[in-house]
């Protein structure tokens, strides 16, 4: 696993990111969904498996699920599971915290 530098400390995360807005990361070539729900940070693919809308575009639910846009499908932010289960899994990603900044592990 390859770890990669995204904040430069965990209050740098804080300031930047609003809670239960999904943001966009682009990584090299992945496109990560990045959410801060209840003061974690969570990072998931962009990308709905149903119909391949972009989750940054999305909702967060009150059981911290992100909502795709397009047709309303539920992924939880920490197991990348569809609610439901209609479809596959979405891909997530550990973030670990450093004295130096926070990592996410690719």
């Amino acid at each position: 696993m390859r770890w990669v530098k995204i904040f430069k400390s965990a209050q740098e995360a804080n300031a930047r990111l609003p809670e239960n807005k999904p943001q966009l990361l682009v990584v090299g070539d992945q496109r990560i969904c990045l959410v801060k729900h209840k003061d974690h940070l969570y990072a998931v693919s962009n990308t709905c498996t149903h119909n391949g809308e972009s989750l940054n575009k999305g909702q967060i639910n009150y059981a911290g699920e992100v909502v795709c846009p397009w047709h309303g499908y539920q992924f939880n932010l920490q197991t990348g599971r569809e609610y439901l289960e209609r479809s596959a899994d979405l891909e997530t990603f550990p973030i670990r915290v450093e004295e130096d900044g926070l990592y996410l592990g690719l």
